[in-house]
């Protein structure tokens, strides 16, 4: 495994296999987030995404918490982000939507990835690393991990994503059950809620099953992978009718059967395929 990345937040580390692992490195301070973690996240995804080579990427932490999510210090409000959190007058407002909505397209970054992200996550799980776990396509815990849309104990509602995501991921009576009163939804029921797809025993166990499903996910095409993830994300959102049309202009663009007679062949010889990576994607 080689370092490709290292920044003040988290390592990422590229595999053979095409599995890209970002671990947030900061167990000291448990794994919190400061303004600076949102685009340096966003820009290790998005350039995984444009390179082409990554089929999936696995995110993890490292200590004894997922993480704790946003600095507390951060909403004091001192020096230059005072000018991001000031609400005072109507042009202050304004810039504080656009704040936002930049740290907003942050973790929209892991939904629109072509490759699938697979968190593991192991003890706290809440505020702002709640948004981020919500963006990530499947997530697996440890037995002693847990959940809570934090930022009702501190006066706000939670602006980052979970609100919009949660309610698709889970009941939408539990996913309101979290935000109106902040209590730690634990692993087990995380499971039979659907927010995670998996429990495992301890850190370690849920990482490598995490690792499992990251492997699993590699050895298919990244076409048809990537065309899926667009499929279910678009779904998602969609009423069937629309989805389905959507589904006939995807297909015809991804559709490829020497994919598939790769795919066909590697699976009836219970091997790994050999596919070619994505296409890079070009600045413009």
């Amino acid at each position: 495994m080689t370092t490709e990345l290292n920044t003040d937040f988290f390592s990422v580390q590229a595999l053979p296999s095409g599995i890209a692992h970002l671990r947030l490195n900061r167990p000291q301070r448990m794994n919190t987030m400061t303004p600076a973690f949102f685009p340096a996240l966003r820009d290790a995804v998005q350039s995984l995404d444009a390179d082409g080579a990554t089929r999936v990427l696995l995110l993890s932490s490292e200590g004894k918490h997922f993480s704790a999510g946003m600095a507390l210090d951060v909403f004091a409000g001192a020096g230059d982000l005072a000018a991001l959190l000031a609400t005072g007058d109507a042009r202050q407002r304004l810039a504080f939507q656009d704040h936002l909505r930049r740290l907003m397209r942050c973790f929209d970054a892991l939904e629109q990835a072509r490759f699938p992200v697979v968190a593991a996550i192991q003890g706290a799980c809440v505020g702002g690393a709640l948004d981020l776990a919500a963006a990530c396509d499947l997530r697996v815990a440890s037995a002693d991990a847990f959940f809570a849309v934090q930022e009702i104990h501190i006066g706000m509602a939670a602006d980052l994503g979970v609100l919009q995501r949660l309610p698709k991921i889970v009941p939408p009576g539990i996913a309101r059950e979290m935000a109106f009163t902040g209590e730690r939804l634990g692993a087990e029921r995380a499971l039979a809620a659907g927010l995670v797809n998996a429990v495992r025993p301890d850190a370690e166990a849920a990482l490598a099953h995490a690792m499992q499903l990251a492997e699993a996910i590699a050895a298919k095409s990244p076409l048809a992978v990537a065309g899926s993830k667009r499929a279910i994300n678009y779904a998602i959102d969609h009423p069937t009718a629309e989805a389905l049309d959507q589904m006939t202009l995807l297909q015809s663009a991804i559709f490829d059967l020497g994919e598939m007679g790769r795919a066909i062949e590697a699976w009836k010889a219970k091997s790994v395929g050999r596919f070619e990576p994505l296409a890079p994607l070009k600045s413009v």
